[in-house]
């Protein structure tokens, strides 16, 4: 019996059309049913035969009812399954990585249980079909995942035609459904139309490597330039392994895609090495793009000609991930903020809306971040904004978790850990405002929840060394180990087993761009032979042991075993004889040593030959056969047996010889021809050569020099080839097989010192050492093309602080100015962070630009010089090197700043103040945070407390308020009130009263200057109300005791947390000072009706924006809930309809009330109109919480009874009254009111 099988024609896939050859056919014979058969077919389709009905090709296709539900592709296993009911039931696993399973009564799909076959590379949500989740595999296909499906959770799509390799980047095209482009490891672009089943279309152009980057963007020259009909409103970029950035025409993708790199050049005419692209992204509007590098520089460039407005020199290792934020929250000026991830384990965020507002003529550099989210501890590979929120963004790391930050405020929010491998990847759900998709090298896409996760943020200890150890389990290489001596001697082997497990620990240490963490660039030393105990008794004697460029050599005499080998037995005399040479004429000389006979006959033939004056033919088959006689006879005759010889040579396999005898017979090119032909050309042949002519010469030298190629002989082989003038072949020949050392010093030695080759040279052999982390070689490599200006950055990537001093010397010496001062400023950073203040200032000074930051950096070591000697000797850090001018204490800070700055940088005139502060002037620093790190903060003051010096020494008070107000606002926003109050002390010992003389009531800055006063009042307001509840009894400037003692209870109010028990009475032996009474009757200036109008109006912004973001979200989980319960559930608004006329709501609930849409809206445009009204000058200065400021004069009103001036307490009630609505005070005005 046989069964053919159908070619059956399918809506929902294609076949493979070379299925037909290489078919995998499963069986399976249903248990019981001996008629009956169940196969497979050619495209993943499952077939029920009836065996009694065969001659009628009778069969029935599993599930004909649904389209779809069949696999896609060939099937590879079936596997029967009955239930406990009976009900029998079929596996079926198939090579679209798809496991379902079928009723055996209805034949239809039961359930479909998808599955990956490689990592998942790529995730990317449709922005048109909302829901649909292209997945990039590493099986070589691609998955398209319904996440809204409601009957099926698992509702999956297979792509897999015209893919051939690792599906490694996807991107879905803005506008146009179902249009998805995809990436592969092979290097490959094409784009599938998901809603059809037709095959890809395919790039003409390839990368040369892995596809890393997808984006869609408004076309460039040259694309932008063609006509109407040829010119798309959006084309295709891709970004490849190699670091090229191609544009691909998405409506004719057979022709050739662009590299941007040469617009880039010549639009900004860019005479150094562009850098190695990694990384891709368009902003929303498609005006402005981001490129990524492998340096670590991100640079942003303009359309239509790509103009570079600005660089970014943050990250100092290779960018993974660049994102934009999105335009369609309600803060429109977040949509500047671009978020970057690096190998370094730091994101940063930069706000680009000032280059993008001011479009500068020449391209400025970008040095510091505007938010820095610290806390992974490995390569960060994904990042994704959440289109729901406002500044919250996603991170995908090799840490193995996925961590959310509010990235505004500097904060972890939650971190995801379900991952058993390194995350690749990670997308933020449209619908869902919590719902995140990730995925990883385990083989798995996880959906999670925001508000189900445990942890907050990344882990920092075990976990994260779990998973490197289990990424380092999955593959260790075979270690090439040296042969090293081995000492035979009776010792204890278990030090040098375990020195020898930790260097297999440290070789197997993770390497990233061909360099290890530990190793870095430095040169691989031969290590030193550890001393081992000697336990023998045996008297052993070691040389030293040098460790230079030879190898080391060590000798060891013992009694037991010796490291020298025996001399060689001398051989006797008979075997010292010389070897006989080989005959050339073996074959005649064999024939002339036969019988007597043979011999005599010989001779015959010869004289027969020679006597006769034509040959028979009997004569000339005796010669043909003695061809040895061609020795006694004619020439033709000689040649004959020459050839004979020379076959004879051949076979036994010394062509040499053979070649000898061409040579005798004077057929030179012959022989040539014949050795090259046989590959056995040698030196000695190619030196005869030119007894044939120089033509030959010329033939046989190629000829040889192929032959040493085939032979991997290459530097031999360019030898040749430069004997006949060939500089250019063999410099090529050098340099296609890696041999850049003997390319260079060729061309240099024979070339032009103007040739481009010799250039190229050096950037090809320069880019190679570069990418695999050897930047000192690559250093000089550039500097032999004359590019320092590449050699600069290339030597700035290693990242510590000998490199960058290194680069910005460098720098400075070829005339690069700029990047000499970017170089050498972040070497002073990196000293910084070592607490290295003397080399930080020897690094500033190599550059004239830097002396303003010279003095931020002295007024950064006073000040911190400062607070160490403030603090207890127990809770310092480790010693600082610091300078000899800041060891003393004679003055106060500002005098020894001011001494210090005239002795040491000779900054005295108010010229010479003038020039410093317009150089710092240009350098802006973002707003701080409560997330702001100390040192980072700490410098950003400084550099506003130099601008207020600077200012007040050239006498511009109209700056110097500012600037110092800004440095107060910097501590007050990132909450450390300690550093604000030291300020204060150190600048303002006295108060503000002296700069409301110098500025005068009508100074444009007085509006500055009362907010510096309102902070200045503020920080006494709390020093007065904490001296009221800190420990201790002594007196200070705020409060006098009379009594010497006071009970625990009084002297540790602080101890207890509520509101409440702050507010009862002091002992009456406990009162204010005059001081105290001064300042509470000064609060008068905080009590600001104007500017608690204002701060009301933006909270109330604050918490409408708030509200409608959570309505937002509740809607969209409640229609998730609707459609996956299939119905609204009835029993809420029942329970409420019952519950209602139960008992009055109170007035608490009225006002928790949920709040309709319009009414909302209202407040948000009342409050908006408000804000409006404001002058400028009282919206541009920060001034201090108003209520906030109440309710403590409240509190220390309480506390002290008739400390605080009746007046001003109705004053702060009424305020509080008036505004106090919001929900920040309205418990607080409620406990007031009780």
């Amino acid at each position: 019996m046989v069964l053919k099988l159908p070619f059956l024609k399918r809506r929902s896939g294609g076949v493979d059309p070379t299925v037909k050859e290489r078919l995998w056919l499963t069986l399976h014979w249903p248990k019981n049913q001996p008629t009956q058969l169940v196969s497979s077919c050619f495209g993943g389709e499952l077939l029920l035969w009836d065996l009694t009905q065969s001659w009628r090709r009778k069969y029935t296709l599993f599930s004909t009812s649904a389209e779809g539900h069949n696999h896609s592709r060939i099937v590879f296993n079936l596997c029967p399954l009955k239930t406990e009911d009976g009900k029998q039931l079929l596996l079926s696993t198939s090579m679209d990585r798809d496991v379902k399973c079928w009723d055996m009564a209805t034949l239809e799909c039961c359930w479909t249980l998808p599955s990956l076959g490689g990592f998942a590379y790529s995730l990317a949500f449709s922005p048109v079909d909302v829901g649909s989740l292209a997945i990039g595999v590493g099986d070589g296909m691609i998955r398209v995942w319904n996440t809204l499906s409601i009957k099926n959770n698992y509702d999956v799509k297979n792509f897999w035609q015209g893919v051939k390799s690792k599906v490694t980047a996807l991107c879905w095209h803005p506008n146009k459904e179902g249009c998805l482009a995809f990436g592969t490891d092979d290097g490959k672009v094409g784009l599938y139309d998901t809603c059809s089943n037709k095959p890809p279309q395919i790039s003409s152009t390839y990368h040369k490597k892995t596809v890393y980057r997808l984006a869609w963007g408004p076309p460039v020259p040259p694309m932008s330039l063609g006509g109407e009909g040829d010119r798309p409103s959006l084309t295709l970029y891709s970004c490849g392994g190699e670091g090229i950035v191609l544009q691909h025409n998405p409506w004719k993708l057979s022709g050739e895609a662009f590299d941007i790199n040469k617009l880039m050049r010549d639009t900004n005419s860019i005479r150094y090495k562009l850098p190695v692209h990694t990384e891709i992204s368009w902003k929303g509007d498609g005006k402005v793009m981001a490129l990524g590098n492998e340096d670590g520089s991100i640079e942003i460039f303009q359309v239509p000609n790509l103009k570079l407005l600005c660089t970014i020199q943050q990250h100092h290792k290779l960018v993974n991930a660049i994102v934009w934020h999105h335009e369609h929250g309600s803060r429109p000026e977040l949509s500047c903020l671009l978020a970057s991830g690096s190998n370094n384990a730091v994101i940063y965020v930069h706000n680009l809306k000032a280059v993008l507002e001011s479009n500068p003529e020449s391209p400025i550099t970008i040095t510091e971040p505007y938010r820095t989210l610290s806390g992974h501890t490995a390569k960060v590979t994904s990042l994704a904004w959440s289109p729901h929120h406002d500044g919250r963004l996603v991170s995908a790391c090799y840490d193995g978790t996925a961590q959310v930050w509010d990235a505004l405020r500097e904060e972890p929010l939650f971190n995801f850990r379900g991952h058993r491998g390194r995350l690749l990847c990670v997308a933020w759900s449209p619908v869902d405002p919590e719902c995140i998709y990730s995925g990883a090298d385990d083989f798995c896409v996880y959906r999670w929840l925001t508000s189900m996760q445990d942890h907050s943020r990344p882990p920092q200890g075990k976990k994260c060394i779990e998973l490197e150890k289990k990424r380092l389990s999955q593959f260790k290489p075979k270690l090439k180990k040296k042969k090293k001596p081995t000492l035979r001697l009776p010792i204890k082997q278990d030090s040098s087993i375990g020195n020898e497990d930790e260097s297999v620990r440290e070789n197997l240490a993770p390497v990233e761009n061909g360099l290890s963490d530990q190793d870095g660039e430095e040169e691989a030393q031969e290590p030193e032979l550890p001393p081992s105990p000697v336990v023998c008794g045996e008297p052993v004697s070691c040389t030293a042991v040098s460790l230079g460029l030879e190898k080391s050599k060590v000798t060891v005499t013992s009694k037991v075993a010796s490291l020298k080998k025996e001399p060689p037995k001398e051989k006797p005399e008979a075997l010292l004889k010389k070897r006989k040479a080989r005959s050339m004429l073996p074959l005649s000389t064999s024939l002339d040593h036969r019988s007597k006979e043979e011999l005599h006959r010989d001779c015959l033939v010869l004289a027969t030959a020679t006597h006769a004056r034509e040959l028979h033919e009997d004569v000339s088959a005796d010669l043909e056969e003695r061809f040895h006689l061609g020795l006694f006879t004619d020439r033709a005759a000689l040649y004959r047996m020459m050839e004979t010889e020379g076959k004879g040579h051949l076979e036994s396999g010394h062509p040499e010889l053979f070649h000898q005898l061409m040579l005798w017979k004077g057929d030179l090119k012959g022989v040539l021809q014949a050795a090259a032909e046989r590959g056995e050309l040698t030196d000695s042949l190619v030196a005869v050569a030119p007894v044939a002519g120089y033509s030959v010469w010329l033939w046989a030298v190629e000829a040889f020099a192929k032959q040493l190629c085939f032979q991997d002989q290459y530097v031999k082989a360019a030898s040749y080839l430069l004997s006949i003038h060939r500089v250019y072949e063999a410099v090529e020949l050098l340099r296609s097989n890696h041999l850049y050392r003997e390319a260079i010093a060729v061309a240099k030695a024979r070339l032009r010192p103007e040739d481009p080759v010799l250039k190229d040279l050096y950037l090809s052999w320069g880019s190679i050492l570069e990418r695999d982390g050897h930047y000192a070689i690559a250093a000089k490599c550039y500097l032999g093309a004359t590019s320092a200006y590449d050699a600069a950055k290339v030597l700035a990537r290693k990242g510590d602080a000998a490199s960058l001093r290194t680069a910005a010397e460098l720098a400075a010496i070829a005339g690069e100015s700029e990047l000499a001062a970017s170089l050498a400023l972040r070497c002073a950073q990196e000293l910084l962070l070592l607490k290295n203040w003397v080399g930080a200032q020897e690094a500033l000074g190599l550059h004239e630009s830097l002396q303003g930051q010279r003095l931020v950096f002295c007024l950064l070591e006073l000040l911190c010089r400062h607070l160490e000697e403030k603090q207890p000797p127990e809770v310092r850090g480790p010693s600082s090197i610091y300078h000899q001018w800041a060891t003393g204490s004679e003055g106060t800070l500002v005098q020894r700043v001011t001494g210090v700055w005239r002795s040491a940088f000779s900054v005295d005139t108010p010229e010479q103040c003038r020039a410093a502060l317009q150089k710092l002037q240009d350098v802006k620093y973002p707003s701080a945070t409560s997330n702001t790190p100390f040192r980072q903060l700490l410098l950003h003051v400084c550099h506003d407390l130099t601008l207020a010096m600077l200012s007040q020494q050239a006498a511009s008070w109209e700056e110097a308020v500012p600037a110092l107000l800004q440095a107060v606002v910097r501590s007050y926003t990132s909450g450390n009130f300690t550093l604000m109050q030291e300020i204060y002390s150190a600048f303002l010992p006295g108060g503000c009263d002296h700069l409301r003389d110098k500025l005068g009531d009508l100074s444009p800055t007085m509006a500055a200057f009362k907010s510096l006063e309102a902070f200045f009042i503020y920080g006494q307001l709390y020093e007065v109300w904490w001296s009221l509840c800190g420990p201790g009894s002594e007196s200070s400037i705020w409060v006098w005791s009379a009594e010497s003692t006071v009970s625990d209870k009084q002297s540790k109010p602080g101890d207890s947390a509520s509101a409440e028990d702050m507010e009862q009475p002091l002992g009456p032996g406990l009162r204010l000072s005059a001081e105290s009474e001064r300042l509470l009757s000064a609060c008068k200036e905080l009590f600001s009706e104007r500017h608690a109008s204002l701060q009301t109006s933006q909270r109330t912004v604050a918490e409408v924006q708030e509200t409608l973001a959570e309505m937002i979200r509740q809607h969209q989980k409640s229609q998730l809930c609707k459609a996956t319960a299939n119905g609204p559930n009835r029993d809420e608004p029942s329970q409420q309809a019952e519950r209602a006329p139960s008992q009055p709501p109170s007035p608490t609930e009225e006002r928790n009330a949920p709040v309709s849409l319009p009414e909302l809206t209202r407040r948000l445009t009342e409050a908006n109109e408000r804000i409006a009204e404001f002058p400028e000058s009282v919206k541009a200065w920060p001034f201090p919480d108003v209520l906030e400021c109440c309710l403590v004069l409240l509190h220390i009103g309480s506390q002290c009874p008739g400390a605080v001036n009746p007046e001003m307490q109705q004053q702060a009630q009424k305020l509080l009254q008036k505004y106090g609505h919001t929900r920040a005070y309205r418990r607080h005005c409620q406990i007031r009111h009780t």
